[in-house]
């Protein structure tokens, strides 16, 4: 944006008048009489009245220099609270908060209030997040496209020791950030009859038995030091009608609403289970209903400049941020070939040119498959194309010379062997130029797994992008007490340009700002603490180790691993309780998918051990363990600069990336993990001395299940280990139902998919290491220093960078 004056935000003057303009015209509210809630309202507006003209002015630029955009599909954008991440980024933070003070408002108080958005889950959504403020900051012209969710995925709570779900309200008091754009809809039809000429290459009409309209919400996304403000742009499904006022007036009350119910079921849950037929109908009705509208937006908007869609590739860069929105190839060969009018061939080469897929997964489970019968009672013609897609492919792996057996059941879009389901990572893969993975290890292991047969196929497709998370957010905003030492240190340039944190590098052994860090890291902890106390009542000490593993709950991310290792631990300290023990407090938070058993098991096991540890008078505090319930953004915010461990212990060769781990070390946190995801490249970049790397390689892991890993033989190596399992086994932490735990025992005892079993002496082997550095708080201290300064290379302006040069075609910066 040369041509754009940089961003001069608001006086002092002008932000109140702007805040009591917005309380009294927009609330109603005089101030003296205004809630806490009240001013967050009337904050957030005034900012989002000063982010608007630098919005309108990015996009006027883009239209002006016909930049290419990228548009990034995902159904989840965890974004957390926006407040003071854009006036962070505005540069306006100061400004907002004596503004406030002057009006008589406690900014903390106020930003407190600011409920997450509830629009993802984990990783995967927040790595969305961090994407969008990248693109935004390098300059990068970006729309974010996905649903607005009302109730996102769940918000938890625990009873019982139990994860609890409930409807996360966030939408409730409405959301002042966004934008509604009643003009900007789209029609998205489902199910219905096909009008073909025979050939499915040939344009076809579709008349759909249902049709939704897509209705537009904007909420713009600000860069660093405005340099650019972009959209996220989220879809709301409306029936066309939101009533049936014959039913209605013949005494049918409900049922005349039924068109209206099935509309909002799409904008209600992120995930919904699919355990049974609805849940996975309503699953690929969201996934398409967003594509749909997006891609007719993206079409619209090249067509507003461009003559033609023929050169869409030229001017517009999709980006599938996983499986989910992997419909996308076929509804844009059907929008391009039956509503356009472009010969396949040609449709085809412009789809493939347009459109990259990110894999974020190596679970054949997560990469998601369709029946043909859901597929062609739902998208009756994408059925169609998504079978001449098929004979292409197919077409081209008989033209290889390959003799490799099955090689055509593997590259087919079509599994034969489960009931005939459409495969949408293979889909993906079929109709993009790029296949990406997230880390250097994943994306070998997807050459030589999932995508084995189509890397062979399409070779060089695949590309490596390994993740960042964005330090704006995760190093200046969320530690402000660090952030504020390390300018001290070297200057302020690192604030623009995360990679200039290596100048940090020299201060690791200076002992006055050494000194200085453990203070900065030990308040964290006291405010942690006060947090863990106000949601679980349980008194945590700030001088103990907190040894952190927050993420999804999962059994190959192996919180069963962990918190075997606490019993273990509890053990040890029962047998000698005179022992010299480090103070460790285990802190875990994530939510379990609703129909994970065995993943809510573990949430259920966690807290049964916290309840009979932390009351165990014989422990006397040398042992923690806290589950903290509704892990959302801002609950990571408290925890990752307090952090003194992070755990990344997933099963090698099954974590894609990881992004947790990125943002726990750049904050000082030292890795206790497997050589899984980026927990490879962390390691090479803070060096094998400053990081705790344990257990099975990805190739071993292989190995021992292909071999047939039996666990007795470990379990019976190992004492701890028995004594672990046979305790929980045995109803020591669930005394009223003593075979509670049974079932996750026998797992660990006779089968143990995810190894726990194989790598458990590894792994307590590595927290011992990590004990005893504790125990010299200068050398502690020197390597946590040595984890920040050698993070910079973690940044997802670094990450966005390569998929702007290498992807996408674009170079702004």
């Amino acid at each position: 944006m040369d041509d754009v004056k940089a961003f001069q935000g608001p006086t002092l003057a002008d932000l109140k008048g702007r805040i009591l303009a917005r309380l009294q015209a927009d609330i109603g509210k005089e101030p003296e009489i205004a809630q806490a809630d009240d001013w967050l309202v009337a904050a957030i507006m005034a900012t989002r009245e000063a982010v608007t003209q630098r919005w309108l002015e990015s996009s006027r630029a883009s239209y002006a220099d016909g930049s290419k955009r990228v548009y990034y599909m995902s159904m989840e954008f965890l974004i957390g609270r926006m407040l003071r991440d854009t006036l962070q980024n505005l540069g306006l933070l100061d400004l907002l908060q004596q503004s406030l003070r002057e009006l008589g408002a406690d900014f903390d108080l106020v930003a407190a209030l600011e409920p997450d958005a509830a629009l993802g889950n984990g990783g995967l959504g927040r790595l969305a997040a961090c994407f969008m403020d990248s693109m935004a900051s390098l300059d990068i012209p970006a729309h974010g496209y996905g649903i607005r969710y009302r109730h996102g995925l769940f918000k938890q709570s625990i009873r019982n020791g139990e994860q609890v779900e409930h409807p996360e309200t966030w939408l409730e008091e409405g959301n002042p950030w966004e934008l509604p754009r009643p003009r900007r809809k789209f029609e998205v039809g489902f199910g219905g009859r096909v009008e073909s000429q025979g050939d499915p290459k040939l344009a076809a009409r579709w008349f759909p038995h249902e049709v939704l309209i897509a209705a537009a919400h904007d909420t713009p996304i600000s860069g660093w030091k405005g340099t650019r403000v972009n959209t996220l742009r989220l879809w709301q499904a409306r029936p066309q009608n939101p009533i049936d006022f014959a039913l209605f007036n013949s005494g049918d009350h409900i049922g005349a609403q039924a068109g209206a119910a099935r509309a909002d079921a799409i904008n209600r849950v992120l995930y919904p289970a699919d355990a049974n037929p609805a849940g996975q109908e309503l699953r690929l009705r969201q996934q398409f209903f967003f594509v749909s509208a997006s891609l007719q937006d993206i079409l619209r908007r090249h067509l507003h400049t461009c003559p033609s869609v023929v050169t869409l590739h030229e001017k517009a860069a999709i980006q599938l941020n996983d499986t989910h929105p992997s419909i996308a190839i076929v509804e844009l060969m059907r929008l391009l070939v039956d509503v356009h009018g472009v010969e396949w061939t040609k449709a085809w080469e412009i789809t493939r040119k347009t459109c990259s897929y990110t894999n974020h997964t190596l679970l054949p489970e997560a990469l998601e498959s369709w029946h043909v019968g859901l597929m062609e009672y739902l998208l009756p013609r994408h059925m169609q194309i998504i079978y001449a897609i098929n004979a292409g492919v197919i077409d081209e792996a008989h033209k290889t010379k390959t003799k490799r057996e099955d090689f055509l059941r593997d590259v087919s879009l079509i599994d034969e062997n489960n009931g005939k389901r459409v495969r949408m990572g293979q889909l993906a893969f079929a109709g993009s130029h790029s296949v990406n993975g997230v880390s250097a290890l994943h994306s070998d292991l997807m050459k030589e797994t999932v995508f084995g047969a189509l890397n062979e196929l399409y070779p060089g497709r695949i590309n490596n992008k390994t993740n960042g998370v964005t330090p704006r957010r995760w190093v200046q905003q969320v530690n402000p007490g660090l952030t504020s030492l390390i300018s001290g240190a070297i200057g302020r340039q690192f604030e623009t340009d995360h990679s200039e944190i290596k100048l940090l590098e020299s201060f690791a052994r200076d002992a006055s700002f050494g000194e200085a860090f453990a203070k900065v890291k030990h308040a964290n902890k006291v405010r942690l603490a006060k947090v863990i106390a106000e949601r679980t009542t349980i008194a945590v000490d700030p001088g103990a180790i907190f040894d952190v593993q927050i993420k999804r709950i999962h059994e190959y991310k192996r919180q069963l691993l962990g918190i075997v290792e606490a019993v273990a631990l509890y053990l040890d300290i029962k047998a000698n309780p005179n022992g010299a023990f480090v103070p460790r407090v285990k802190i875990f938070a994530g939510k379990a998918a609703a129909s994970y058993w065995d993943a809510k098991m573990i949430i259920r096991l966690i807290n049964d051990v916290g309840t009979i540890v932390n009351a165990d008078p014989a422990v006397r505090d040398q042992l923690k363990v806290v589950f903290v319930p509704n892990y959302n953004v801002s609950l990571a915010e408290m925890i990752v600069p307090a952090a003194n461990i992070s755990e990344q212990i997933s099963t090698a060769g099954m974590e894609a990336s990881g992004t947790g781990n990125m943002k726990l070390s750049m904050n000082g946190a030292l890795t206790v993990g497997t050589l899984d995801g980026a927990n490879v490249e962390i390691s090479e970049h803070v060096g094998l001395d400053n990081i705790y790397i344990f257990g099975l390689t990805a190739a071993e892991v292989a190995a021992k299940r292909k071999a047939g890993y039996n666990p007795d033989e470990a379990i019976s190596k190992s004492v701890r280990l028995k004594a672990a399992i046979d305790a929980i086994a045995s109803g020591v932490f669930s005394p009223g139902e003593p075979h509670r735990y049974l079932p996750l025992a026998d797992k660990l005892r006779h089968s143990d998919w995810f190894l726990v079993t194989a790598d458990f002496d590894a792994y307590c082997a590595a927290l011992k290491k990590a004990d005893a550095l504790w125990q010299t708080p200068a050398k502690w201290t020197e390597t946590s220093i040595l984890n920040v300064a050698r993070t910079g290379w973690f940044s997802s302006d670094r990450t966005i960078r390569e998929y702007a040069r290498d992807i996408w075609g674009i170079n702004r910066q």
